[in-house]
């Protein structure tokens, strides 16, 4: 038992095969010689040792061993491996003998295992629809024209409503006129999604339809709506609640959401009394797979906890005192008894308490009175304020009150040099008041909170912590400031205890949340990627209190991730893209974390230390000073160019009101659907422009190269407004015009892609809300990008996530929630899930990620009755 087994080489010309032979069985032993095999040849060596680490002995990285599975994967006489088997099996003898119970079995002259055969299996019962191009053009020609009824109706009610407020005379007496009309168009925007609800679909069903039909049309439209009315500011509200209840949710009494994510086939959701849905969950109801739209109940019990960033697939639901841990997930069919724990995606058992303040004295009469006054500072102060103010402006700036006369028509040079003043004062005025607000306001309103000190929900203290939230997260100066040195100084203005951070010139990407910014500290020499959501507050059903979040020094902090306050993380960490950050065990130190729930990586590869010796002394204050005159020249163009937007705005506005007497809310109608369609066209052209219409090529180097900093200018580009377009045959148009090689009829109901001209499409994709495909990674001091390719009739579940280096097989299926690292080639009609992805383990036949004891929901089959009443 303690003799070293011998080693398994790849034999040499002068050798026999069996030269070497190892004390396992005879199965084990010639797995790993083939694998053996496969790993020399993507490393390009002679032989390989079986007791050889794949990262300290080989110095392979995790694109080397993701191409050394694919390889794996396309043999038929090896098991499948995965790179979580990778990672927690880093040599060829510890993998060979992890996946002996996998070793293909000939059967009837052909090598198969139970992996191999489901792919098959699978695209039988699952397979794509593929609507027609007719009704692709048909649907998007209705939603066109819904759009500009909207417009329209929206510019009538507001021409009417100017008219009226401005024949008031005296302050109160516009004050009052505002106030009506403000509040009745508040209502009325309010209401309008929920009548639209009730009449253009009734009740919600489970089931299922395809896309681009009229059934979809419904859907869309209550979607478009819900996801464009005022109420999602008020998540964490009370009155919030209600909206939900009115639109058919099943909510009980205490239930706290703070999630901005509206549910829409609200009908199928049940909350128990005293839930809490943290910020970013997912629990839409619905989602859309192979070309369909699939509806399905999500129930939550009593006093249950969702977690930050997690997804609640279709046909789930959690027992009365359960708890999912942030970064976690629940896909089709999975449940959690009552008073169990579970974390990870898929989620896992586990004895982690995430309820981790206590109770405090918050009943009914306390939530009535915080919805009462959120309701009289929205009528009698925010909406009056906004309307009058409004009337102001245009009464009080001749250059806008001449034009509402439909008698004085100025020249061209007039209308822009009067454009030209009063885009230049608005827009940077805004800039400067902005920037001194998010910095002073803030800080008054957190001396009403103490750091761990119990608060109860819905009075004073916690209507500050929202309000600093708010403030302090505005996407613009994060955007304006991050990846270069300037973001540090902003953050530290926030109040981000920084006083240790060593300027690397990218300390921080462009977005960076957090709960509230006065309790993060970052440690000396780390470095953060985009997407970090730092959770410093922690909630209950009845109370909140405030804690520090502390980020060690010497890390690096992936994409996409949820950093909580007492995070088991120390110094030296790198934690990879997606990673759950562990709350229990041991502080992870000098280590690596990868995956949900996250496991040990190494903490650095050779190919990632190559270019340490920039990184210091002479080397690094050189190319930083290089690097910060860059970065200050891009946040000058793009100052520019956002100014120069409001200036086209604002030239076309000017000339409306010309014809504003003349033809009212025709021109506001016509405004409203002439900005959206040159914002996406403008910044569409910009990035083009800056590219010089030319592709990105893929890429490994230094972040102090010129091309890394040419790069972050690309990042740059304002593309927020493309998600006005979600789930309509418009957004591949823009992606078309932003670079991505998209097929035909994609359905994209949210996705978001950051290097355009790196990634392919193919047809009839299916791409759910939340989804991102990220073709580049930045480790420490290093930068590397490269293609992704998405085959026809693939479906992303929500909130995936794609990295770069990635080829997805036709008609392949990616699960909720799932990252899918660099370097993986999922085959055709494959079903992968999970954090790392890897191959579904279960029977064919079952929903993604269900094991024999879960139950499922009976879907609604291609041909049945819709689902919809």
């Amino acid at each position: 038992m303690g003799e070293k087994s011998a080693e398994v080489l790849i034999p040499g010309p002068d050798e026999p095969p069996n030269a070497r032979r190892s004390s396992a069985g005879p199965s084990t032993m010639e797995t790993e010689r083939k694998f053996a095999e496969v790993l020399a040849d993507v490393v390009c060596v002679e032989r390989v040792s079986a007791d050889s680490h794949f990262f300290e002995d080989l110095g392979a990285n995790s694109m080397v061993m993701a191409q050394f599975c694919a390889r794996v994967r396309k043999r038929g006489d090896l098991p499948s491996v995965s790179m979580k088997d990778i990672y927690r099996n880093p040599t060829i003898r510890n993998l060979a003998a992890a996946v002996a119970d996998a070793i293909p079995t000939p059967v009837d002259g052909h090598t198969l295992t139970a992996r191999s055969v489901q792919p098959a299996v699978a695209a039988a019962e699952t397979p794509v629809t593929r609507a027609s191009t007719a009704s692709y053009v048909l649907c998007g020609t209705l939603q066109l024209l819904f759009f500009l009824a909207y417009s329209f109706a929206t510019g009538l009610v507001a021409a009417r409503g100017y008219d009226w407020v401005s024949d008031g005379t005296g302050v109160i007496d516009i004050y009052l006129r505002s106030l009506l009309f403000g509040g009745s168009g508040f209502l009325v925007v309010c209401l309008f999604p929920i009548l639209a609800k009730w009449t253009l679909v009734g009740r919600w069903k489970a089931g299922e339809f395809p896309v681009w039909g009229l059934t979809y049309l419904r859907f869309w439209i209550v979607k478009s709506l819900l996801h464009a009315n005022p109420m999602i500011f008020l998540a964490g509200n009370p009155l919030y609640v209600l909206y939900l209840r009115a639109l058919g949710a099943r909510i009980g009494k205490g239930v706290t959401i703070l999630s901005r994510s509206v549910p829409v086939c609200t009908d199928l959701l049940t909350v128990g009394e005293g839930t809490v849905i943290r910020k970013d969950a997912f629990f839409m109801c619905y989602r859309a797979h192979a070309g369909r739209i699939q509806t399905g109940r999500v129930t939550l019990g009593r006093d249950v906890l969702v977690g930050e960033k997690t997804v609640l697939d279709i046909d789930t639901s959690m027992g009365d005192r359960a708890q999912l841990g942030h970064a976690s997930s629940l896909y089709r069919g999975q449940s959690i008894p009552d008073g169990e724990r579970r974390y990870g995606s898929p989620a896992q058992p586990t004895e982690m308490d995430f309820v981790r303040v206590e109770s405090a004295k918050c009943g009914t009469l306390r939530r009535a009175w915080f919805g009462t006054a959120t309701l009289l500072q929205l009528f009698l102060a925010y909406v009056p304020l906004f309307v009058g103010g409004m009337y102001m402006v245009f009464s009080w700036v001749p250059a806008l009150e001449d034009r509402l006369s439909p008698n004085d028509v100025d020249s061209f040079p007039e209308l822009l040099t009067d454009a030209l003043f009063i885009s230049c004062v608005a827009f940077f005025g805004l800039v400067v008041g902005g920037l001194i607000a998010v910095c002073t306001l803030p800080r008054l309103l957190n001396l009403a909170i103490k750091p761990d000190k119990v608060y109860p929900l819905c009075g004073f203290r916690y209507a500050a912590q929202r309000g600093i939230a708010l403030m302090t997260n505005i996407r613009f100066f994060t955007w304006l400031f991050g990846d270069s040195s300037y973001i540090v100084y902003y953050l530290r203005a926030l109040g981000y205890d920084l006083t240790q951070v060593e300027q690397t010139g990218s300390n921080f990407g462009t977005e960076v949340v957090h709960e509230i910014p006065y309790l993060v500290s970052v440690g000396r020499g780390t470095m953060v990627a985009d997407g970090l959501s730092i959770i410093n507050a922690d909630f209950s059903s009845t109370s909140f209190r405030v804690s520090r979040a502390t980020i060690g020094a010497h890390s690096f902090i992936g994409n996409n991730i949820a950093y909580p306050a007492g995070a088991r993380t120390g110094e030296n960490c790198l934690l990879a893209t997606k990673v759950k950050i562990p709350l229990d065990g041991e502080v992870r130190e000098d280590v690596g974390l990868l995956g949900s729930p996250s496991f040990e990586i190494p903490r650095t590869v050779e190919r990632d230390s190559r270019f340490d010796h920039l990184r210091t002394g002479n080397e690094l204050r050189s190319h930083l000073s290089r690097k910060n005159r860059y970065n200050l020249r891009s946040m000058a163009f793009f100052l520019c160019v956002r100014w120069l937007h409001a200036f086209v705005l604002t030239a076309i506005g000017l000339a409306t009101l010309n014809l504003y007497g003349a033809l009212g809310y025709i021109v506001i109608a016509c405004y409203l659907t002439f900005s959206l369609a040159f914002t996406a066209v403008y910044f569409a052209l910009v990035e083009r422009g800056i590219a010089r219409f030319r592709p990105l090529s893929p890429q490994l180097c230094s972040i102090y190269d010129p091309y890394f900093w040419w790069h972050e200018r690309l990042w740059k580009v304002p593309d927020r407004h493309v998600m006005v377009f979600n789930g309509t045959p418009f957004k591949n148009l823009i992606w078309r015009m932003m670079g991505v090689r998209i097929g035909r009829r994609v359905f994209d109901d949210g996705a978001y892609v950051t290097e355009r001209t790196l990634t392919t499409i193919g047809d009839d994709c299916t791409l759910n809300i939340g989804t991102k495909i990220q073709c580049h990674s930045q480790e420490d001091g290093t930068f590397k990008s490269d293609r992704t390719t998405l085959g026809a009739g693939c479906t992303l579940g929500v909130a995936a996530h794609v990295h770069y280096g990635v080829i997805v097989g036709d008609n392949a299926e990616l699960a909720p929630d799932s990252f899918l690292m660099k370097g993986e080639e999922v085959p055709p009609y494959a079903r992968w899930g999970g954090n790392p992805a890897a191959e579904n383990p279960d029977a064919p036949g079952r929903p993604f990620g269900v094991g024999p004891a879960a139950t499922t929901a009976t879907s609604t089959a291609p041909g049945a009755a819709p689902t919809v009443s």
